[in-house]
């Protein structure tokens, strides 16, 4: 097996839907063909304990985390790195006491893709609360700090017809404004333009929302005049194709979504809640910066459907098909 086709999956939390549309998404047309390159890092104890409670029968192929026996086994078996998942952890909570077990995962997916040999690497969901305890804003954060890339990515929510990026990721509204720079918009859009000349051979069309209600403001200086139009025009010196601020309440019209491959919003919630209320699970969360691609389902732990076998896998088999084209 060539190590470059190989796709490193971090299960993530434990008490969260992960397993589950894992396993469904093992089951699809189009993932099948592909089992013989992922390799989980995950717990045994954790994924039979989970495919047992969901009625799933997978067999298992334990990996060592150097790859010293690497034998990939394709019909019907998961491909896994063990990691010690400790008996006192609770499957039925999220607490912090899984946090060793995470970090554990995390750091033998870093290392493997260190020689960026592999074809990239999918993140399961974790609890921004418990698993990064305030010192991340989220994953992007943390694996911008532990690649030594920080102040260097973007969070780009990719569905193939219409894109977005929030400038600020997961802030308080009360403190996006402070957060809003000049260089900041200038960077995420240089990461966006790189990335869809790399991956897809084409210059993104970018719109760029404001941040006040239609673009004004009652102040005599306003975030569209200091920072945001300035770094457009500056953009747009550089040949990039980049357009606005536009109001955030009307650019995710359907006519004005034709014109368009990404939206660079402001925050979180300006940008995420119309995208996924006009595509679903049908996109999929990209960390750009990084050494090596990185792709997540675009979902949480989402621990309320945990157990009831009606999770949807549909970003996860996104992910994997994005990775492997």
């Amino acid at each position: 097996m060539n190590k470059t086709n190989l796709i490193i999956i971090v299960a993530g939390e434990p008490y969260s839907v992960f397993s589950e549309i894992l396993f469904k998404a093992l089951n699809h047309k189009d993932v099948r063909k592909l089992k013989e390159r992922i390799i989980l890092i995950s717990s045994i104890k954790l994924i039979k304990q989970q495919m047992k409670q969901l009625n799933f029968n997978y067999k298992i192929n334990i990996i060592d985390k150097d790859f010293s026996n690497l034998e990939i086994k394709n019909k019907n078996t998961i491909n896994m790195i063990d990691v010690n998942f400790d008996h006192q952890i609770p499957f039925d909570k999220i607490t912090t006491k899984s946090n060793l077990f995470l970090e554990n995962c995390f750091k033998i997916g870093l290392k493997i893709m260190e020689d960026k040999s592999c074809a990239g690497i999918i993140t399961g969901p974790i609890s921004k609360k418990h698993f990064l305890k305030k010192k991340f804003l989220g994953i992007t954060e943390y694996l911008a700090e532990k690649t030594k890339s920080t102040n260097n990515v973007a969070m780009l929510i990719y569905n193939k017809k219409i894109s977005i990026c929030p400038i600020t990721t997961h802030l308080p509204l009360k403190d996006v404004y402070k957060n809003i720079t000049k260089n900041k918009i200038i960077t995420q859009a240089r990461l966006i333009h790189d990335f869809y000349i790399k991956r897809f051979n084409k210059i993104p069309k970018i719109a760029v929302t404001g941040l006040n209600p239609h673009c004004e403001s009652n102040f005599e200086t306003s975030e569209e005049k200091k920072i945001i139009t300035p770094a457009i025009k500056f953009l747009n010196k550089k040949k990039y194709n980049i357009h606005g601020p536009f109001p955030a309440d009307t650019i995710f019209m359907r006519e004005n979504l034709k014109k368009y491959d990404v939206v660079i919003g402001m925050y979180h919630d300006q940008v995420l809640t119309p995208i996924k209320s006009l595509v679903g699970f049908d996109a999929i969360n990209i960390t750009l910066g990084l050494p090596f691609l990185r792709i997540s389902p675009d979902h949480g732990p989402n621990y309320s459907m945990l157990g009831k076998n009606l999770s949807n896998p549909q970003s996860l088999i996104r992910a994997l098909q994005f990775i492997t084209k």
